[in-house]
């Protein structure tokens, strides 16, 4: 059964991909659907087994790598977390494909799709239950290629074309830091085994000094995979793929934005942190990461216009909450969290499609208004989301988010204190761009053209069911998984995001925080709402009433996303693209690589042929001139030969010749000894 978690997904993505066109849009949906969910039914048994017990389960499949000391197998590990990202992860795919058979209905190439679709819900479960670290890293290159694959689906749209061709590049990046970092833990450790490496990771290891820095090993390893995290999970640097993944179908921005590809970072933190423990460094620097991300994207968000780009924001900002989470040691917490925001983050996302699939495909806010009468039920579904995405009381956001910010003050720290403004005020903007979008939506005066309203249409049945169960989930699920998983005295995590003593401060969270610290999110999630239910109506005498040079600049500025696209474009691609061209293009394959290689040689021996062309020039006299100079020198050494024979003796030569390379190979040895 718990195989069948991780390979059900595999087997409905091998049908429609191998069978889509004898089996048809029916055919491969009715497939892929079976098939994640069972998985997600099979992924329900097992958290009953495995987690309220603390009772982890390993498989060992087979070997995989074995060569000498190195010995990588297949292995499935089911603890607490694996079982909870699995919920999270088949549970949201399960409800993402039956709403896709319906948005995807009139597209020619819905079995591909199908097929494109199951395949996060294979490597994300490889990846969080990989039990070594290679296994793990090819379910980290999975969702990656998963993404690039669903964004570029439809690949006849320039604009989808480039957000692929601009996540696959990211992705490298985080690549670049998380590659080296799995390399480090085998250098350092000799093993790829992670019960094994984090057995040992509390033992001294060397350290050496740097320009005035004494630097860990395990140090520079959690910074490595700390940048694999931001690049998979769109932390400052890299998160401006995460709004660009946006051409995709909307189904996949529910799929990758609520489970998949964007929690993978979040999760390799969480299940690697009894390496992130030892090294306080590499907490501030996490900490520091997520608290400035979840602000960036918070206020990034209050002016775009994309309906969708502005979900994709608020991923970004929670995502941060995520990472900063795991930065003040409370790991349980952060997965906590991830699980509350995949049901309200789906939510939005199929909330949204339904919005952007009845009017004709448009995307931009401005071009809404005066839905709430045509789409009651959206509506009614978008409210509740948003009302658990900005944290007000009850719904489920509010049982994790209002704790991470709890936890940060009570940390005591500059980066805790940091983390926690930074939180606080990202829930007020968080808050006003929820609003903005439910109001240019759905309230204000409409600005659609009129045969979008004439056609128009709230969710059909198949839509609409998910979009209620996820509904659920997103008032619920916080109240009823509380105490069974971040509880005080609870031990449903079984000491698997391990916490030193030292850091473990939930406690003093839950009664020594000033109750004012405790109730700051919610004048700031009112006052957010607010101010967009009063900005919103009035927009353009707003703007022209504060209108100067430097409101100008600011709208730019946020309006612009901080102006990291341009930064990166001019300052990083633009050198690289040079780069590219000149070295790698015109030196290397146009110049050397072709001079030396195929080109070079077929170059040489064409003039070697011309030149020897010359030399048949049809005289007989030429011909019997070269052959008289190449008899003589045959000639001349044959008859000298009886002379020399004389004076050369070929078994004597033979004895030489090994007699010296024997010395040789003797002085050789002697040197070594001499060292040694």
């Amino acid at each position: 059964m718990y195989l069948l978690i991780v390979f059900l997904p595999l087997l409905g993505s091998s049908v429609a991909g191998a069978f889509g066109r004898f089996l048809g849009s029916e055919g491969t949906a009715i497939m892929t659907t079976t098939c994640v969910s069972f998985s997600s039914i099979f992924s329900l048994i097992a958290f009953y087994e495995v987690a309220p017990g603390a009772s982890a389960c390993y498989l060992r499949i087979a070997p995989w790598i074995s060569s000498e000391m190195f010995d990588a197998s297949w292995g499935f590990l089911f603890d607490s977390p694996t079982v909870v990202m699995l919920i999270v992860v088949t549970s949201v795919s399960s409800l993402v494909h039956p709403y896709s058979i319906a948005y995807m209905s009139e597209d020619p190439h819905s079995p591909r799709f199908m097929c494109y679709l199951s395949i996060p819900t294979l490597f994300m479960p490889m990846l969080v239950t990989g039990d070594n670290s290679l296994q793990l890293f090819l379910g980290w290159e999975g969702v990656g290629l998963a993404s690039y694959l669903l964004i570029h689906f439809w690949s006849t749209r320039l604009q989808a074309d480039k957000a692929a061709t601009k996540a696959m590049p990211v992705n490298r990046v985080g690549d670049f830091g998380s590659a080296p970092g799995i390399s480090g833990r085998f250098t350092l450790f000799q093993t790829v085994d992670s019960s094994t490496i984090f057995a040992r990771a509390s033992a001294p290891r060397n350290s050496w000094i740097s320009r005035n820095m004494r630097l860990n090993a395990i140090t520079l390893i959690c910074i490595l995979l700390l940048i694999g995290a931001a690049g998979k999970s769109a932390q400052i640097g890299s998160h401006t793929r995460s709004p660009d993944a946006m051409e995709g179908p909307t189904p996949v921005s529910a799929s990758i934005h609520a489970a998949t590809t964007v929690t993978a970072g979040v999760f390799m933190i969480a299940r690697c942190s009894p390496l992130f423990e030892y090294p306080p460094t590499a907490l501030i620097v996490i900490t520091s990461a997520g608290a400035t991300t979840s602000f960036l994207a918070a206020t990034t968000g209050i002016l775009q216009n994309d309906l969708k780009r502005v979900i994709a924001y608020s991923t970004c900002s929670q995502l941060g909450y995520m990472i900063f989470a795991c930065g003040i040691s409370n790991y349980s917490v952060s997965v906590f969290h991830l699980m509350n925001h995949a049901f309200f983050k789906a939510l939005l996302f199929l909330s949204a499609g339904s919005v952007i699939h009845a009017m004709s495909d448009e995307q931009d806010m401005r071009k809404m208004g005066g839905l709430a009468s045509s789409f009651p039920f959206t509506y009614a579904m978008m409210l509740m989301g948003s009302l658990s995405l900005i944290g007000s009381p009850f719904p489920t956001g509010s049982y994790s988010k209002d704790v991470i910010l709890e936890l940060a003050y009570t940390k005591y720290t500059i980066s805790g204190n940091f983390a926690f403004w930074l939180g606080s005020v990202s829930v007020l903007f968080t808050s006003y761009y929820s609003f903005r979008s439910l109001f240019l939506t759905f309230l204000v005066p409409t600005n659609s053209f009129g045969r979008d309203i004439l056609r128009c249409h709230d969710a059909p049945i198949p839509m609409a069911i998910p979009s209620i169960l996820l509904a659920l989930g997103s008032l619920f699920v916080g109240y009823l998984a509380k105490d069974m998983m971040i509880g005080l005295g609870t031990n449903f995590w079984a000491n698997s995001p391990f916490v030193l003593p030292k850091n473990e401060i939930l406690a003093e969270s839950e009664f020594a925080a000033p109750t004012i610290t405790e109730l700051i999110p919610i004048p700031f999630s009112t006052s957010g709402a607010s101010v967009a239910y009063n900005v919103n109506p009035v927009a353009d005498q707003f703007q022209r009433a504060f209108q100067s040079t430097f409101g100008n600049r600011l709208y730019c500025f946020f309006n612009k996303r901080w102006f990291f696209d341009q930064v990166l474009n001019d300052f990083l691609v633009r050198s690289f693209l040079r780069f590219g061209y000149e070295v790698s293009f015109e030196a290397l394959d146009k110049g050397a690589i072709e001079i030396l290689g195929p080109y070079g040689i077929s170059y040489t021996f064409r003039r070697l042929a011309e030149r020897i062309s010359q030399l048949q020039s049809g005289s007989v006299y030429h011909y019997a001139f070269a052959m008289l100079l190449g008899s003589t020198p045959f000639v001349t050494f044959s008859r000298m030969w009886d002379s020399l024979s004389s004076w050369v003796d070929n078994r004597l030569s033979f004895i030489l010749i090994v007699s010296s390379l024997y010395n040789k190979i003797e002085s050789q040895d002697s040197k070594s000894n001499w060292r040694a």
